[in-house]
């Protein structure tokens, strides 16, 4: 039995969220189930009653508030439970075309990829502004400088995921999950890709944009963690080159003037040049730390992968025990490990 999940993170959704499960599908070619899960963020409207009442399969409520990224990974950690061979995540404001979701699971049923991402037509969205425009573009390439894939639009939270992609992902943003999976994605060789979808009419604003001047402050936060936690080399590096270079004009200031015999009056410039040099080879020194801690989490990773898989193991089984025929999904994962 081939089991896809439609996942939906909410927060305070009672008047959006209808309009979004009206689009839903409940049958979708290549899979046996169809079902809905709605990730209940802290909600303190009536979305939790309100996705009973609309036929939402499994609703799970965090305790409190926790963001975006939270509600995301829950939603992954408990679809792995229900035995979700697949996994489609999409925004309670209806902003995608439910409709696209067969074009989001077709390569990972094809064998293609393992996470797909859909590509909204950025350009065409009128309510995006152009400072907005912009920085989903920036998010896209930044991401692909990181990670070494191409995913048309990275910010895109529409996208489906494979059981096996979804038990790697890890997420340390609080502020969202969409750049930084990707990310992880490329570093961990698991096969990605994106597909054109389509988006619906304007429903609400956007709660992760609060404000122009915030958006662009988190963006550039979430850029520069991912880069020090993705690259932290490559980071440190290129921030210890830009302190240095202050120093390496001093350092040519002093043996200007010392050359045309006044260099008596300028040695400050060596001293300054010697604080930058410092400077920088803290950095590197930062640079080489961070990048032994990141061989750790690697391994750390690959010790939570196991214990996930453990844990699954359990939670199917105890599941099994009235149906024989169970769900495939640790089977062809013990196969795998054998």
């Amino acid at each position: 039995m081939h089991r896809l999940i439609i996942q939906i993170p909410c927060l305070n959704e009672e008047e959006a969220l209808p309009v979004a499960l009206a689009r839903l599908p409940r049958k979708v070619a290549g899979f046996d189930v169809v079902e809905w899960l709605v990730i209940d963020d802290g909600s303190t409207d009536r979305t939790v009653e309100v996705a009973h009442r609309h036929g939402v399969d499994h609703v799970i409520s965090l305790p409190h508030n926790q963001g975006l990224a939270k509600a995301f990974v829950a939603g992954l950690e408990h679809a792995l439970r229900l035995g979700a061979d697949v996994i489609v995540n999409t925004d309670a404001d209806n902003q995608y075309n439910a409709d696209c979701i067969p074009d989001l699971v077709a390569p990972i049923l094809a064998r293609e990829a393992q996470i797909v991402i859909g590509a909204r037509p950025i350009a065409d969205i009128e309510h995006f502004s152009p400072v907005k425009k912009f920085l989903q573009r920036f998010g896209s390439w930044v991401v692909k400088v990181a990670s070494d894939t191409i995913v048309a639009d990275a910010p895109s939270g529409f996208r489906a995921i494979h059981r096996d992609a979804a038990m790697r992902l890890n997420v340390f943003n609080p502020y969202t999950y969409t750049l930084e999976t990707i990310i992880q994605a490329g570093r961990k060789n698991i096969p990605i890709m994106s597909v054109p979808v389509s988006v619906n009419g304007y429903l609400r604003p956007s709660r992760l944009v609060k404000s122009i001047p915030d958006y662009v402050m988190r963006s550039v936060v979430t850029v520069l963690r991912i880069f020090m936690v993705y690259a932290p080399l490559r980071f440190f590096s290129w921030a210890a080159l830009i302190a240095v270079t202050p120093g390496v004009l001093a350092v040519l200031r002093f043996l200007y003037y010392y050359s045309i015999g006044d260099g008596q009056g300028n040695i400050q410039s060596l001293v300054l040049s010697t604080v930058f040099f410092a400077i920088g080879g803290i950095l590197v020194m930062a640079g080489l730390l961070a990048e032994l801690i990141a061989v750790n989490r690697t391994l750390l990773e690959d010790i939570r992968l196991r214990l996930i898989k453990i844990d699954l193991g359990n939670a199917t089984g105890t599941a099994q025990k009235p149906n024989t025929g169970g769900n495939t999904l640790i089977s062809e994962l013990d196969n795998a490990d054998r």
